[in-house]
């Protein structure tokens, strides 16, 4: 039997677990398990993967920049971007890959083909180092936008008409409007987006978060995070299995 998991804290859901159970039991995969492993301090990483012998995990928030120490070796994307989501054991070795910038390379380009449109990622979290590491792979322009002021990045203050009249992709990457509070929606001016935009928020719960909501309105083309964990998950099992 080989064993896989998602590590981090606290998982009070997951999105892998029924995934990965419903992806062996759609194909007759019988020698694998997918489990969450919640562990309070990234220091138990050694002891539980000894106890559960496995095979290969994913990564979570807190523990996608602290889990490098941990690793013997790690993929160059990973490495560039300062984050893993994905380990790969062989051997005893660690290997650490992320598979977040593929995910969301390969969702957004179903949004949006092969146009290049400059590009506005909301919040200069974690998660926007992967979709920026994207953006560039994928030659699209982008700015950051951010509460803090910084030379090269905008405020929300900052974006004007004129500056959404240019920018026709939008990213969230912050967790506004994530489940439990639904309410809450990024603070861009969003009377100024047009059927030209293109809205893209990392979020899947809820489906359509406010700042979805707000594009749809303004007949942008919208989408959510799920397609980008569906094809993360198959990534990881390519990773896994390779």
């Amino acid at each position: 039997m080989k064993n896989y998991g998602l590590i981090g804290f606290p998982l009070t859901h997951s999105f892998s677990v029924s995934y990965f159970a419903e992806k062996f039991a759609k194909e007759g995969i019988t020698d694998a398990v997918y489990k969450n492993y919640p562990i309070e301090s990234i220091e138990e990483l050694p002891d539980l993967i000894r106890k559960e012998n496995l095979s290969g995990f994913n990564i979570t928030i807190p523990y996608k920049e602290a889990a490098i120490e941990y690793l013997d070796s790690i993929d160059p994307i990973a490495e560039a971007i300062d984050a893993v989501n994905c380990v790969k054991i062989t051997d005893g070795k660690l290997t650490g890959y992320n598979t977040d910038v593929f995910g969301f390379r390969e969702s957004l380009k179903n949004l949006i083909g092969d146009k290049k449109p400059k590009a506005l990622v909301l919040g200069t979290g974690g998660s926007s180092k992967a979709v920026s590491h994207a953006l560039t792979e994928l030659n699209i322009p982008f700015t950051f936008v951010s509460r803090r002021k910084k030379a090269e990045w905008y405020t929300y203050n900052d974006l004007t008409e004129s500056v959404l009249a240019t920018h026709h992709l939008i990213i969230n990457t912050t967790p506004l409007g994530m489940f439990p509070n639904t309410e809450e929606s990024a603070l861009i001016p969003y009377q100024y987006l047009t059927a030209d935009h293109s809205l893209y928020d990392l979020i899947y719960n809820p489906t359509e978060t406010q700042f979805l909501k707000k594009g749809r309105e303004h007949n942008a083309q919208i989408k959510n995070g799920l397609e980008m964990l569906h094809i993360q998950a198959e990534r990881n099992w390519e990773i896994w299995n390779s």
